[in-house]
């Protein structure tokens, strides 16, 4: 069962809370929750609120372990500017550039664990490129590709 929070029009741009969300994606509540505990980041209250959102919702279906929750799906999208159009701001040269307020969507998906998943964290493209830069074995070089070679 997923458990859904968000917090729309947040008043911080998507850019910087994606940074904030892009950490916490996959991984289990309680470490998201200890991992926001030492972010530096201006999303970072909005994102630990909406998590606890989530997990608030998930707290009132009794049937839910709620230690084995996980962040399955979080987005930032992006919101509609404050005051609904850009404002300008004259700069040097006679020159003028838009103020833009940015809003942001921010949402949450949890969702419960399952024992037999098992996520891959790291993509198997290590193993590819380790065997693109070996040669061939039993590859011998001929006088025409020595001669390539200077």
């Amino acid at each position: 069962m997923d458990f859904i929070a968000s917090h729309m029009y947040a008043r911080i741009s998507p850019r910087k809370a994606r940074y904030v969300v892009d950490l916490v994606r996959g991984m289990s509540v309680n470490q998201a929750l200890d991992a926001l505990k030492f972010v530096n980041r201006r999303g970072k209250p909005m994102v630990e609120k909406v998590i606890r959102s989530a997990l608030a919702n998930a707290e009132q279906n009794v049937d839910v372990d709620i230690d084995s929750l996980v962040i399955s799906r979080a987005v930032v999208d992006e919101g509609p500017l404050l005051g609904g159009r850009a404002r300008w701001r004259p700069i040097s040269r006679g020159r003028a550039v838009p103020i833009l307020k940015r809003t942001s969507h921010i949402k949450v998906t949890l969702t419960e664990a399952q024992d037999d998943e098992v996520v891959d964290e790291k993509p198997a493209e290590a193993a590819t490129k380790s065997d693109a830069g070996k040669s061939r074995a039993g590859e011998s070089k001929t006088g025409e590709s020595k001669a390539r070679e200077k």
